[in-house]
Protein backbone atom coordinates (compact mmCIF):
# COMPACT_ATOMS: atom_id res chain seq x y z
CA UNK A 1 0.00 0.00 0.00
CA UNK A 2 2.56 2.41 0.69
CA UNK A 3 4.47 1.62 -2.34
CA UNK A 4 1.69 2.85 -4.88
CA UNK A 5 1.11 6.04 -2.43
CA UNK A 6 4.95 6.98 -2.91
CA UNK A 7 4.73 6.51 -6.57
CA UNK A 8 0.94 8.18 -7.22
CA UNK A 9 2.30 11.20 -4.61
CA UNK A 10 5.64 12.05 -7.00
CA UNK A 11 3.26 11.39 -10.11
CA UNK A 12 1.43 14.60 -8.64
CA UNK A 13 4.76 16.28 -7.79
CA UNK A 14 4.07 16.28 -3.68
CA UNK A 15 7.14 13.61 -2.83
CA UNK A 16 10.42 13.74 -3.98
CA UNK A 17 11.53 11.33 -6.66
CA UNK A 18 13.90 9.72 -4.44
CA UNK A 19 11.53 8.66 -2.29
CA UNK A 20 9.28 5.87 -4.10
CA UNK A 21 13.09 4.47 -4.96
CA UNK A 22 14.22 4.13 -1.20
CA UNK A 23 14.46 0.88 0.24
CA UNK A 24 12.85 -0.88 2.59
CA UNK A 25 13.38 -3.48 5.27
CA UNK A 26 16.54 -4.40 7.41
CA UNK A 27 17.44 -6.62 4.66
CA UNK A 28 17.72 -3.69 2.22
CA UNK A 29 21.48 -2.07 4.17
CA UNK A 30 24.32 -2.60 1.34
CA UNK A 31 26.20 -4.37 4.57
CA UNK A 32 25.51 -6.18 8.04
CA UNK A 33 24.15 -3.44 10.45
CA UNK A 34 23.12 -6.16 12.98
CA UNK A 35 26.02 -4.70 15.66
CA UNK A 36 25.02 -1.15 15.09
CA UNK A 37 21.63 -2.19 15.66
CA UNK A 38 22.04 -3.52 18.93
CA UNK A 39 24.34 -0.41 20.43
CA UNK A 40 21.59 1.84 18.76
CA UNK A 41 18.78 -0.19 20.66
CA UNK A 42 20.94 -0.74 24.06
CA UNK A 43 19.57 0.95 27.05
CA UNK A 44 22.87 1.99 28.20
CA UNK A 45 23.25 4.55 25.83
CA UNK A 46 25.23 7.57 27.34
CA UNK A 47 22.98 10.83 27.39
CA UNK A 48 25.08 13.94 26.25
CA UNK A 49 23.82 17.65 25.52
CA UNK A 50 24.64 19.14 22.39
CA UNK A 51 28.16 20.71 22.62
CA UNK A 52 29.62 18.08 24.97
CA UNK A 53 33.48 17.11 24.40
CA UNK A 54 34.46 13.12 25.32
CA UNK A 55 37.89 12.34 25.96
CA UNK A 56 37.03 9.08 22.92
CA UNK A 57 34.77 7.69 20.91
CA UNK A 58 32.44 5.56 23.39
CA UNK A 59 31.88 2.01 22.72
CA UNK A 60 27.63 2.40 23.49
CA UNK A 61 25.50 4.25 21.92
CA UNK A 62 24.62 7.97 22.47
CA UNK A 63 21.80 9.83 22.79
CA UNK A 64 22.31 13.66 21.85
CA UNK A 65 20.01 17.00 23.02
CA UNK A 66 19.85 18.69 20.28
CA UNK A 67 18.22 22.57 20.10
CA UNK A 68 17.07 25.03 17.39
CA UNK A 69 19.58 25.18 14.25
CA UNK A 70 20.15 28.84 15.89
CA UNK A 71 20.93 27.76 19.16
CA UNK A 72 23.16 25.04 18.46
CA UNK A 73 25.97 27.10 17.88
CA UNK A 74 27.62 24.52 14.84
CA UNK A 75 31.26 24.87 14.94
CA UNK A 76 31.51 24.39 11.63
CA UNK A 77 28.63 25.67 8.84
CA UNK A 78 26.90 22.19 7.82
CA UNK A 79 27.22 21.08 4.35
CA UNK A 80 23.44 21.22 3.86
CA UNK A 81 21.55 23.59 5.22
CA UNK A 82 19.15 23.43 8.08
CA UNK A 83 15.34 23.73 6.99
CA UNK A 84 12.97 25.66 9.11
CA UNK A 85 11.53 23.53 12.31
CA UNK A 86 14.61 20.98 12.71
CA UNK A 87 17.03 20.53 14.93
CA UNK A 88 20.79 20.77 15.29
CA UNK A 89 23.62 19.62 17.52
CA UNK A 90 26.67 18.57 17.86
CA UNK A 91 29.74 16.58 19.67
CA UNK A 92 33.42 16.61 20.14
CA UNK A 93 35.72 14.05 20.33
CA UNK A 94 39.14 14.93 21.90
CA UNK A 95 41.11 11.65 20.75
CA UNK A 96 40.20 8.67 17.89
CA UNK A 97 42.43 5.87 16.47
CA UNK A 98 42.73 6.43 13.03
CA UNK A 99 40.60 4.27 10.81
CA UNK A 100 37.13 3.78 9.47
CA UNK A 101 33.77 4.24 11.07
CA UNK A 102 30.30 4.07 10.71
CA UNK A 103 27.86 6.48 12.48
CA UNK A 104 24.60 5.29 12.81
CA UNK A 105 21.24 6.46 13.49
CA UNK A 106 17.83 5.27 14.21
CA UNK A 107 15.87 8.41 12.14
CA UNK A 108 17.05 10.31 9.52
CA UNK A 109 19.28 13.78 10.11
CA UNK A 110 22.28 15.29 7.96
CA UNK A 111 25.62 13.90 9.20
CA UNK A 112 28.72 15.97 9.21
CA UNK A 113 32.29 14.72 10.55
CA UNK A 114 34.75 17.68 11.25
CA UNK A 115 37.89 16.89 11.48
CA UNK A 116 41.32 19.25 11.28
CA UNK A 117 38.38 22.10 9.97
CA UNK A 118 37.21 20.26 6.97
CA UNK A 119 34.31 18.46 6.44
CA UNK A 120 34.95 14.62 5.72
CA UNK A 121 33.57 13.44 2.55
CA UNK A 122 31.61 9.91 3.86
CA UNK A 123 33.46 6.77 2.07
CA UNK A 124 30.09 4.75 2.19
CA UNK A 125 26.36 5.45 2.73
CA UNK A 126 23.51 2.96 3.17
CA UNK A 127 19.86 3.09 4.45
CA UNK A 128 16.17 1.73 4.53
CA UNK A 129 13.18 3.01 5.88
CA UNK A 130 10.95 0.23 7.73
CA UNK A 131 14.08 -1.22 10.02
CA UNK A 132 13.53 -1.07 13.69
CA UNK A 133 16.21 0.72 15.35
CA UNK A 134 18.21 1.79 12.84
CA UNK A 135 17.49 3.91 9.32
CA UNK A 136 20.94 5.34 8.01
CA UNK A 137 24.21 4.53 8.63
CA UNK A 138 27.21 6.18 6.97
CA UNK A 139 31.22 5.56 7.07
CA UNK A 140 34.01 8.05 7.23
CA UNK A 141 37.59 7.46 7.28
CA UNK A 142 38.92 9.53 10.84
CA UNK A 143 42.89 10.32 11.59
CA UNK A 144 44.07 10.00 14.43
CA UNK A 145 43.04 13.73 15.73
CA UNK A 146 40.49 15.52 17.45
CA UNK A 147 36.95 15.73 15.37
CA UNK A 148 33.47 16.76 15.99
CA UNK A 149 30.25 14.99 15.42
CA UNK A 150 27.83 17.75 13.82
CA UNK A 151 23.83 16.38 13.65
CA UNK A 152 20.95 18.99 11.65
CA UNK A 153 17.50 18.50 10.32
CA UNK A 154 16.33 15.85 12.25
CA UNK A 155 12.48 16.50 13.56
CA UNK A 156 13.44 15.46 17.15
CA UNK A 157 15.00 17.29 19.72
CA UNK A 158 17.42 14.26 20.60
CA UNK A 159 18.47 11.89 18.43
CA UNK A 160 20.29 8.44 19.17
CA UNK A 161 24.06 8.06 17.39
CA UNK A 162 26.42 5.11 17.34
CA UNK A 163 30.13 5.98 16.29
CA UNK A 164 32.09 2.61 15.74
CA UNK A 165 34.93 0.98 14.19
CA UNK A 166 34.49 -0.57 11.10
CA UNK A 167 35.73 -1.73 7.45
CA UNK A 168 34.64 -0.46 4.47
CA UNK A 169 32.08 -3.01 2.05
Amino acid sequence: MRAPLLVALTLLGAVPAWAADEPSGCDKFKWNIDHERAVLTAPDRVKLASGAELAAVPATGMTVSLTTPAEAKLPTPPERAPKEGTFAGFIGFKSVKAGIYTVSMPTGAWIDLVQDGHNLKPKAFSGATDCDGIRKTVKFELSASPFVLQLTGTKDNSISVAILPSELP
